[in-house]
């Protein structure tokens, strides 16, 4: 199983980011994929996540800025991420949830 996020890089506050997840070994429309993130002195949390029926929901404070989307013939997971702000620098991390596993993590970094 792999999980390879890519699409980080260093943007202005108010700019955008498309970050990808590319699996192989599992199939992403029949799991649960979650993204996360982690500043630096502090915990990983969920930023959201899309479930097999495509659903998705997101943390409080990216609602109406980021969106969870799936291209399920490249079997991918993308985080479409708006109107960045400082405090949304962090490592992004795509998951897998039902085998929990973790892909290796993207830098995203929003200068003010």
């Amino acid at each position: 199983v792999q999980l390879v996020e890519s699409g980080g890089g260093l943007v202005q506050a108010g700019g955008s980011l498309r970050l990808s997840c590319a699996a192989s070994g599992i199939t992403v429309r029949l799991n649960a994929m979650g993204w996360y993130r982690q500043a630096p002195g502090k915990q990983r949390e969920l930023v959201g996540r899309i479930i097999s029926s495509g659903r998705t929901n997101y943390e409080d404070s990216v609602k109406g800025r980021f969106t969870i989307s799936r291209d399920d013939s490249m079997n991918t997971v993308y985080l479409q991420m708006n109107n960045l702000k400082p405090e949304d620098t962090a490592v992004y991390y795509c998951h897998a949830e039902y085998i929990d596993y973790w892909g290796q993590g993207t830098q995203v970094t929003v200068s003010s």
